[in-house]
């Protein structure tokens, strides 16, 4: 028996203890505190530079053998620079807007976050998920060179990480230690925690990067590697022959992302499709001990994180996840399981989360299924879709669920995937197709006009009154706009920050006019109040929903309990409209703080109200 798989047994073991004893969430079950929170996602490289003296330098993104080596003169790009400006060490390079903005770096890390969690407390947002923080030298951190650590320009001293790091096996569990990005990160656990904000880390267990400790112990051995079936390799070099034999998958078929070999795959791999399948025991079990290192540092689950978010989840089999889950459960009880399980067929087909929501794997999925219905209803597009056509798209996505899935789901509108909801709602396009520049020359990506911006605001009142944990992704409540990635990962628009005005018309060739940039103080407040009234009404997180209107562009739904009753109206026709009310004892409408009496009321156009029944 392996050091690492006696690693595992013992953690097994000795946490299961700790399940046993803890009758709060059952296993099939989400945690209850997943269906009441107010998610935040943190691409952290973007989110705020808290210390300058740890920012990158060139050798911190050079990822041989691809082609990413940091071009002569490479420097971090200003926070406040126009976002479609060239920095002079890219004037030269011949690369397209979005090969450059691969390279740049502006310096976010841990320490950033942790002095803006006031600022998130403010918001009021009690829940963080934080994009990929594992050691890896690309901007997305999905091509891992330690599962084990936080990368070492997230912390105070990159040098001294990295010669912690070289000290270690990666392979033994025992000779770990924290590094001081390590150190820094379980701070803001705790710092999170005394605000009662959770916080989830994203993986992805499907592959790992070219310098992953591993794969570089492949490139130098090859078949002699004891890691060898570890990856999906196709062929090793032959020492014999002067032309070079490797070959092996990539994730997507990207090179710098080789995929962790899949094994007792029983059913097809279809792209978008569940299968059954696992993955690589040996990888596996280094994936366990590091899941176990971050839920329970040194042992202790009170230090630790409150789940994952999983990323690419379908191309991992299911069986893997079951197991997984297993193991998460029995380490913490509490934690939250969330999987990224998106396309069936891009761009028209979205995936069934029913497979993974069964209670054996995931707690959630990221849930886009319900935003893009949504999407076609509250913007101005070429797909649009009456109240009827929504009632209908959501209640088929929640009644396939189990009810208590439904309202752990993470409801994602934008993220670092996809255009950021002001631009989104801007462009009139389908969903996330041709969603950047680079593929329609004709995608608007400057400030968008007054009537997004108030369509946005209507349709955030759905998503912070309907069925599922609401997920912001950071920035949208400073008024961010942005096209698709990498565009909506522009650095955040802190208000004690200038910016350069930004381009409107973005890179295209012509004469350019510019939009000002800046924190927008009615969008935050808009997101702020809103939360608020969420936060402080338990049934517009856990409360039936009944439709009570759904004709041409009016809708109303109420949430309610035994205790409460929230009725929640949208006139989106271009005239006045009157709205019948479930009851005649009097209203008091949450965004506007009036009184609202009778059986009826009109509601001006393209407005909205919360109506809470008064006792």
């Amino acid at each position: 028996m392996t050091r690492s798989l006696l690693f595992f047994l013992a953690c097994f073991f000795c946490s299961h203890f700790t399940f046993s004893q803890s009758e709060r969430t059952k296993f099939n079950e989400p945690p209850e505190w997943s269906k009441r929170v107010i998610w935040y996602q943190i691409f952290v490289e973007r989110f705020h530079n808290g210390d300058k003296s740890n920012d990158p330098q060139p050798e911190n993104i050079d990822i041989p053998p691809v082609k990413m080596i940091a071009p002569a003169g490479w420097s971090v790009t200003p926070w406040t620079q126009d976002w479609y400006r060239k920095e002079e060490w890219a004037e030269n390079t011949g690369w397209n807007f979005g090969e450059m903005a691969q390279y740049r770096r502006y310096g976010g890390d841990l320490q950033g976050v942790l002095d803006k969690l006031d600022y998130l407390q403010e918001l009021g947002v009690t829940a963080l998920f934080m994009n990929p923080l594992n050691d890896a030298p690309s901007l997305h951190k999905y091509d891992a060179r330690n599962y084990h650590h936080i990368d070492v320009n997230f912390g105070p001293d990159p040098a001294g990480d990295n010669k912690i790091m070289a000290g270690e096996n990666p392979d033994d569990p025992a000779t770990w230690r924290w590094t001081s990005a390590d150190k820094l990160f379980l701070e803001l656990v705790a710092e999170a925690h005394k605000r009662n904000i959770r916080i989830i880390m994203d993986y992805s267990w499907n592959h790992t990067g070219v310098m992953f400790w591993a794969w570089q112990d492949i490139l130098k051995s090859q078949e002699k590697s004891v890691y060898k079936d570890w990856y999906a390799i196709k062929s090793f070099d032959n020492p014999a022959t002067s032309e070079n034999e490797f070959s092996y998958t990539g994730w997507a078929g990207v090179s710098s992302l080789p995929e962790l070999k899949k094994i007792n795959v029983t059913t097809d791999r279809i792209s978008g499709y569940p299968y059954e399948g696992d993955i690589n025991d040996g990888a596996k079990q280094h994936i366990f001990a590091v899941t176990k290192r971050w839920l329970a540092p040194d042992g202790d689950i009170s230090k630790g994180i409150d789940g994952f978010r999983l990323d690419v989840a379908d191309q991992i089999g299911l069986g893997f996840w079951r197991d997984f889950r297993k193991f998460v459960r029995s380490v913490q009880p509490e934690a939250y399981l969330v999987g990224e399980i998106w396309w069936a067929k891009w761009p028209d087909k979205l995936m069934d989360p029913l497979p993974y929501s069964h209670g054996d794997m995931f707690d959630a999925v990221m849930f886009y299924q319900v935003y893009k219905p949504a999407r076609y209803f509250f913007a101005k597009n070429n797909f649009p879709t009456d109240a009827k056509s929504l009632q209908d798209s959501l209640e088929f996505q929640w009644n396939r669920l189990p009810s208590e899935n439904r309202y752990a789901m993470m409801n994602v509108s934008s993220s670092h995937d996809a255009p950021r909801l002001l631009t989104d709602f801007y462009n009139p396009n389908k969903y996330k197709f041709k969603a950047t520049p680079n593929d329609d020359p004709g995608y608007k990506t400057g400030k968008p006009d007054e009537e997004t911006y108030q369509r946005l605001r209507l349709y955030l009142v759905h998503e912070f009154t309907t069925i599922g944990a609401p997920n912001i992704w950071n920035g949208e409540e400073m008024g961010m706009w942005g096209a698709d990635d990498p565009h909506c990962r522009k650095p955040l628009w802190w208000k004690e920050y200038t910016f350069e005005p930004e381009t409107r018309n973005n890179f295209q060739p012509g004469e350019k006019s510019f939009d000002p940039v800046g924190f927008n103080k009615q969008q935050f407040e808009w997101y702020q109040k809103l939360i608020r009234i969420r936060n402080e009404n338990p049934v517009l997180s856990t409360g039936n929903i009944a439709f009570l209107t759904a004709e041409g562009k009016k809708l109303a739904y109420k949430r309610f309990d035994a205790n409460d009753e929230i009725v929640i109206l949208f006139n989106l026709e271009p005239t006045k409209q009157n709205f019948t009310l479930p009851a005649n004892s009097g209203y008091i409408d949450l965004l506007t703080k009036k009184n609202v009496k009778g059986k009826s009321l009109i509601l001006a156009p393209m407005t909205s109200m919360v109506l809470k029944k008064m006792n």
